[in-house]
């Protein structure tokens, strides 16, 4: 028996508003070998649970709301790889888009994609890799010259990739707040600030919520 072309299958969440898209891209993927779908679901539909039950390698989303999963990060203590985004059906607007990087979405295609590029972006972003419009990319460029010029020194890291959410988590949790209180306080579920935190130390390099938190302080202070 001959062997199969592609590597154990690439565990797909489709969580899309969409219908139709949903119900397209759900009978595209089980046509092919190397996708599994775990989950088939709107926002309204999805509890935190069937995410995490999921375990899924990517996960697609026609949506973005820098608040509601816009980039999940698998939930500690689970020793397992972070989740890997790809938003589709996005519109060409760069400030979203620049919005989107930031937020540590892996891929973003545009409404006019195909399904054979909706298909290679999860196989690319599954990989490690990132897939964004041309005419977008360009616009990251800029943007970063832009902020290299402004924050010279190379202290721009920090200060420019922490979201306004993330800017407003640091400051909670140098209060000492727990992520059930900083939840409460903004108005979010336990796991969206998980997942924060989580994307948080991972900017920073270090292993504990207080040493982020001293690190992003001072490098703000630094360049203020």
């Amino acid at each position: 028996m001959s062997e199969s072309p592609y590597e154990p299958s690439i565990r797909v969440f489709l969580l899309i508003e969409n219908r139709l898209l949903r119900e397209a891209l759900s009978r595209l993927l089980r046509k092919r070998p190397e996708f599994q779908v775990v989950g088939v679901c709107g926002p309204d539909e999805m509890s935190i649970r069937d995410l995490d039950a999921a375990n899924c390698d990517v996960l697609a989303i026609d949506f973005f709301d820098p608040d509601y999963l816009a980039s999940p990060a698998s939930p500690a203590p689970k020793e397992i790889p972070e989740l890997k985004t790809v938003l589709i059906g996005m519109d060409a607007d760069s400030d979203r888009f620049l919005e989107a990087v930031r937020a540590g979405v892996n891929s973003y295609l545009l409404k006019d994609a195909s399904a054979a590029e909706v298909i290679a972006a999860l196989r690319a972003t599954y990989r490690g890799e990132s897939i964004c419009p041309p005419k977008l990319c360009a616009s990251l460029f800029r943007w970063f010259v832009q902020a290299s010029a402004q924050f010279p020194g190379g202290q721009l890291g920090v200060r420019s990739s922490l979201t306004l959410r993330q800017r407003q988590l640091v400051d909670l949790m140098g209060q000492g707040l727990t992520n059930k209180e900083i939840a409460a306080k903004l108005n979010l579920s336990e796991f969206t600030v998980r997942n924060h935190v989580h994307r948080i130390l991972k900017q920073v390099d270090v292993g504990s919520r207080r040493e982020a938190v001293d690190v992003i302080r001072a490098q703000m202070s630094f360049v203020s």
